[in-house]
């Protein structure tokens, strides 16, 4: 398996297609959150605030987005359409990519993470 250093270096292995797709959702969760942080984790691109984020990743005939079991579970009936594990979806290359339902996901996840941290340094202030 390759593994790649950068974000850039990630897309630039794909085909142009394919890199479009890829940069598109990209800049969509740098829109969203541009204090995230990016990096390679587990071979693919991924977005880091208050923890991770996301994971996306460009396959042969999908791309996959990783938004942990609970961006699954919030959008379980969205996610219909796609298939779908316990905390992936692939989106098929053969169909139009639902960035609006991506952009929806990452925001659940953002407040998520950030709530999550809020709840951790109240607890920790009881202390």
């Amino acid at each position: 398996m390759q593994t790649f250093e950068t974000l850039d270096e990630y897309i630039a292995n794909y085909t142009e297609s394919t890199q479009k797709i890829l940069q598109s959702i990209r800049q969509l969760i740098q829109e969203l959150a541009p204090e995230a942080q990016e990096c390679i984790s587990y071979g693919m691109p991924t977005f880091k605030l208050k923890g991770v984020l996301v994971h996306f990743a460009a396959f042969k005939n999908h791309i996959g987005l990783y938004a942990l079991p609970s961006g699954n579970q919030a959008f379980q009936s969205q996610l219909t359409p796609y298939k779908t594990g316990k905390g992936s979806i692939q989106f098929p290359l053969d169909q139009a990519i639902p960035y609006d339902l991506i952009r929806e996901i990452v925001k659940f996840r953002i407040q998520e993470n950030l709530e999550r941290k809020s709840k951790k340094s109240q607890t920790a202030d009881s202390q």
